[in-house]
């Protein structure tokens, strides 16, 4: 898999990240040459999507072989392929959960015709999707509809917004056909909807879901599926989500508390708490109620005060899941990171701030799940033993599903606190997959780089 150079980012954050996988404790375990070797495949793994792709199914709305045949019948009707060629297979640990296989990266031919978009919009290509006019920047003079052409992003944010060509740092994706013309992606008052460049020969192939099932699937990474299962929410319950836009993991809890309960939902900008209510109203949850507040600041000064919405009186939720701001170096595909080191290592003070937000939040014999989609030490090992020391009225607890790897060494945790986190290493098994092995088993093992930490507060 060299279509794709390893990951780009800036030679500080390298040695940074390097520092983290070949620390004392880790070269004493296995050895420097191991060591540098799950470091390079690191690197190399974050620039390409996952094996598969992986929907969190509305069971509370339909039992899942019901949107399993419902959502084979859409993807047929899409792409035209056999039904017998849309492989779609249920989770062997995970009750909710659908996984389709990801085809790549395949041969296809670069063309001389090419339309080039922002990273964030490659990278969402590679994950299966068609080019939406917003992630446009460049593309040719007379592009028109019905023409092919391929689609490369920009590495680096250097292409400037309405140009012909562009001959910077540049990866190519796939090919498509345009889908709308030149002059209504860059001479109209706002950018049009709908498809830009539709995708008939992406470098990786993988559904497109829009517009398919809304109500019933829902795109979320693996991890981000089994935050919400350890979380185990139960109806009935008070449940806080903390830093919660855009809403996934916000009704997978609802979801599973069968709507029955409360969620609060909590995000600092508004129009990503606007997203979270869609998303609820979307998937037919009316137990999640949305505010756009500082979770830093949702502890009330006035413990006394009962108020429905934040900040709350301390011990108000039997749950409480943190899934942390931080420095997203765990997700995939992510061929640039122009970060520096200041900004890589910014996260944790913050994560502390609403850590101690959460332990106040969150009642005696209540639950805290802390997770983030990052793979420094720093903001995952690190702040657990720092939770311990901090709160000894904390306890680790198992997970369940555990499917991930145990926590890596490095932070001064225990054999058995390591047992007890869930982090997820696609560098463990990356290039060693075996692709004979049940897709569910890959699946497991190639993920997005992600941490979870259970805790019960005694």
């Amino acid at each position: 898999m060299s279509i794709f150079p390893r990951i780009s980012l800036k030679p500080e954050v390298t040695e940074y990240l390097r520092s983290v996988f070949l620390n004392k404790e880790v070269l004493a375990a296995v050895g420097h040459q191991e060591a540098e070797q799950r470091f390079q495949k690191l690197l190399l793994c974050l620039s390409h999507p996952p094996s598969h792709t992986c929907v969190r199914a509305s069971t509370h709305l339909a039992p899942l072989e019901e949107i399993r045949e419902k959502l084979r019948g859409e993807l047929k009707k899409a792409c035209s392929s056999p039904a017998e060629e849309i492989q779609i297979v249920t989770h062997p640990r995970v009750d909710d959960v659908l996984l389709l296989p990801v085809d790549g990266p395949r041969p296809v031919t670069q063309l001389s015709s090419e339309v080039v978009v922002g990273a964030q919009c490659g990278s969402a290509v590679l994950r299966g999707a068609h080019v939406f006019p917003p992630g446009i920047i460049a593309c040719p003079k007379f592009m028109k509809v019905g023409d092919v052409v391929s689609v490369s992003f920009d590495l680096e944010g250097r292409c400037t917004r309405g140009a012909f060509s562009f001959q910077g740092n540049k990866v190519f994706v796939g090919n498509g056909v345009a889908e709308i013309d030149r002059s209504s992606i860059f001479c109209a008052d706002e950018p049009p909807r709908g498809v830009g460049v539709r995708m008939v020969e992406p470098l990786y192939r993988s559904p497109s879901f829009d517009g398919i099932l809304p109500s019933l699937v829902f795109l979320q990474n693996l991890p981000s599926v089994v935050v919400g299962h350890v979380l185990g929410p139960q109806p009935g319950e008070r449940i806080l989500d903390m830093c919660a836009a855009p809403g996934g993991k916000t009704c997978h809890i609802a979801a599973l508390m069968g709507d029955q309960g409360e969620v609060v939902a909590l995000d600092r900008i508004r129009n990503k708490v606007d997203q979270i209510r869609q998303n609820a109203q979307l998937l037919h949850l009316q137990s999640i109620k949305a505010y756009c507040f500082n979770s830093v600041r949702a502890v009330s000064d006035d413990p006394s005060q009962e108020t429905e919405g934040p900040p709350f009186p301390p011990e108000s939720f039997d749950r409480v899941l943190l899934d942390a701001p931080c420095s997203s170096l765990g997700q995939r595909p992510s061929m640039s990171c122009t970060w520096s080191l200041k900004e890589t290592c910014s996260y944790p003070p913050l994560q502390r701030k609403l850590f101690h937000a959460a332990v106040q939040l969150v009642k005696k014999g209540g639950v805290l799940v802390y997770s983030t989609c990052t793979v420094t030490l720093a903001e995952n090992e690190e702040q657990v033993a720092w939770a311990l020391k901090t709160f000894p009225y904390l306890t680790l607890q198992p997970q369940e599903p555990h499917i991930g790897a145990e926590g890596m060494l490095g932070a001064g945790l225990s054999a058995e606190q390591l047992r007890l986190l869930q982090r997820f290493r696609p560098e463990l098994s990356w290039e060693q997959t075996d692709t004979t092995a049940p897709l569910a088993c890959r699946a497991d093992r190639d993920t997005i780089g992600f941490f979870i930490a259970k805790f019960l507060k005694i």
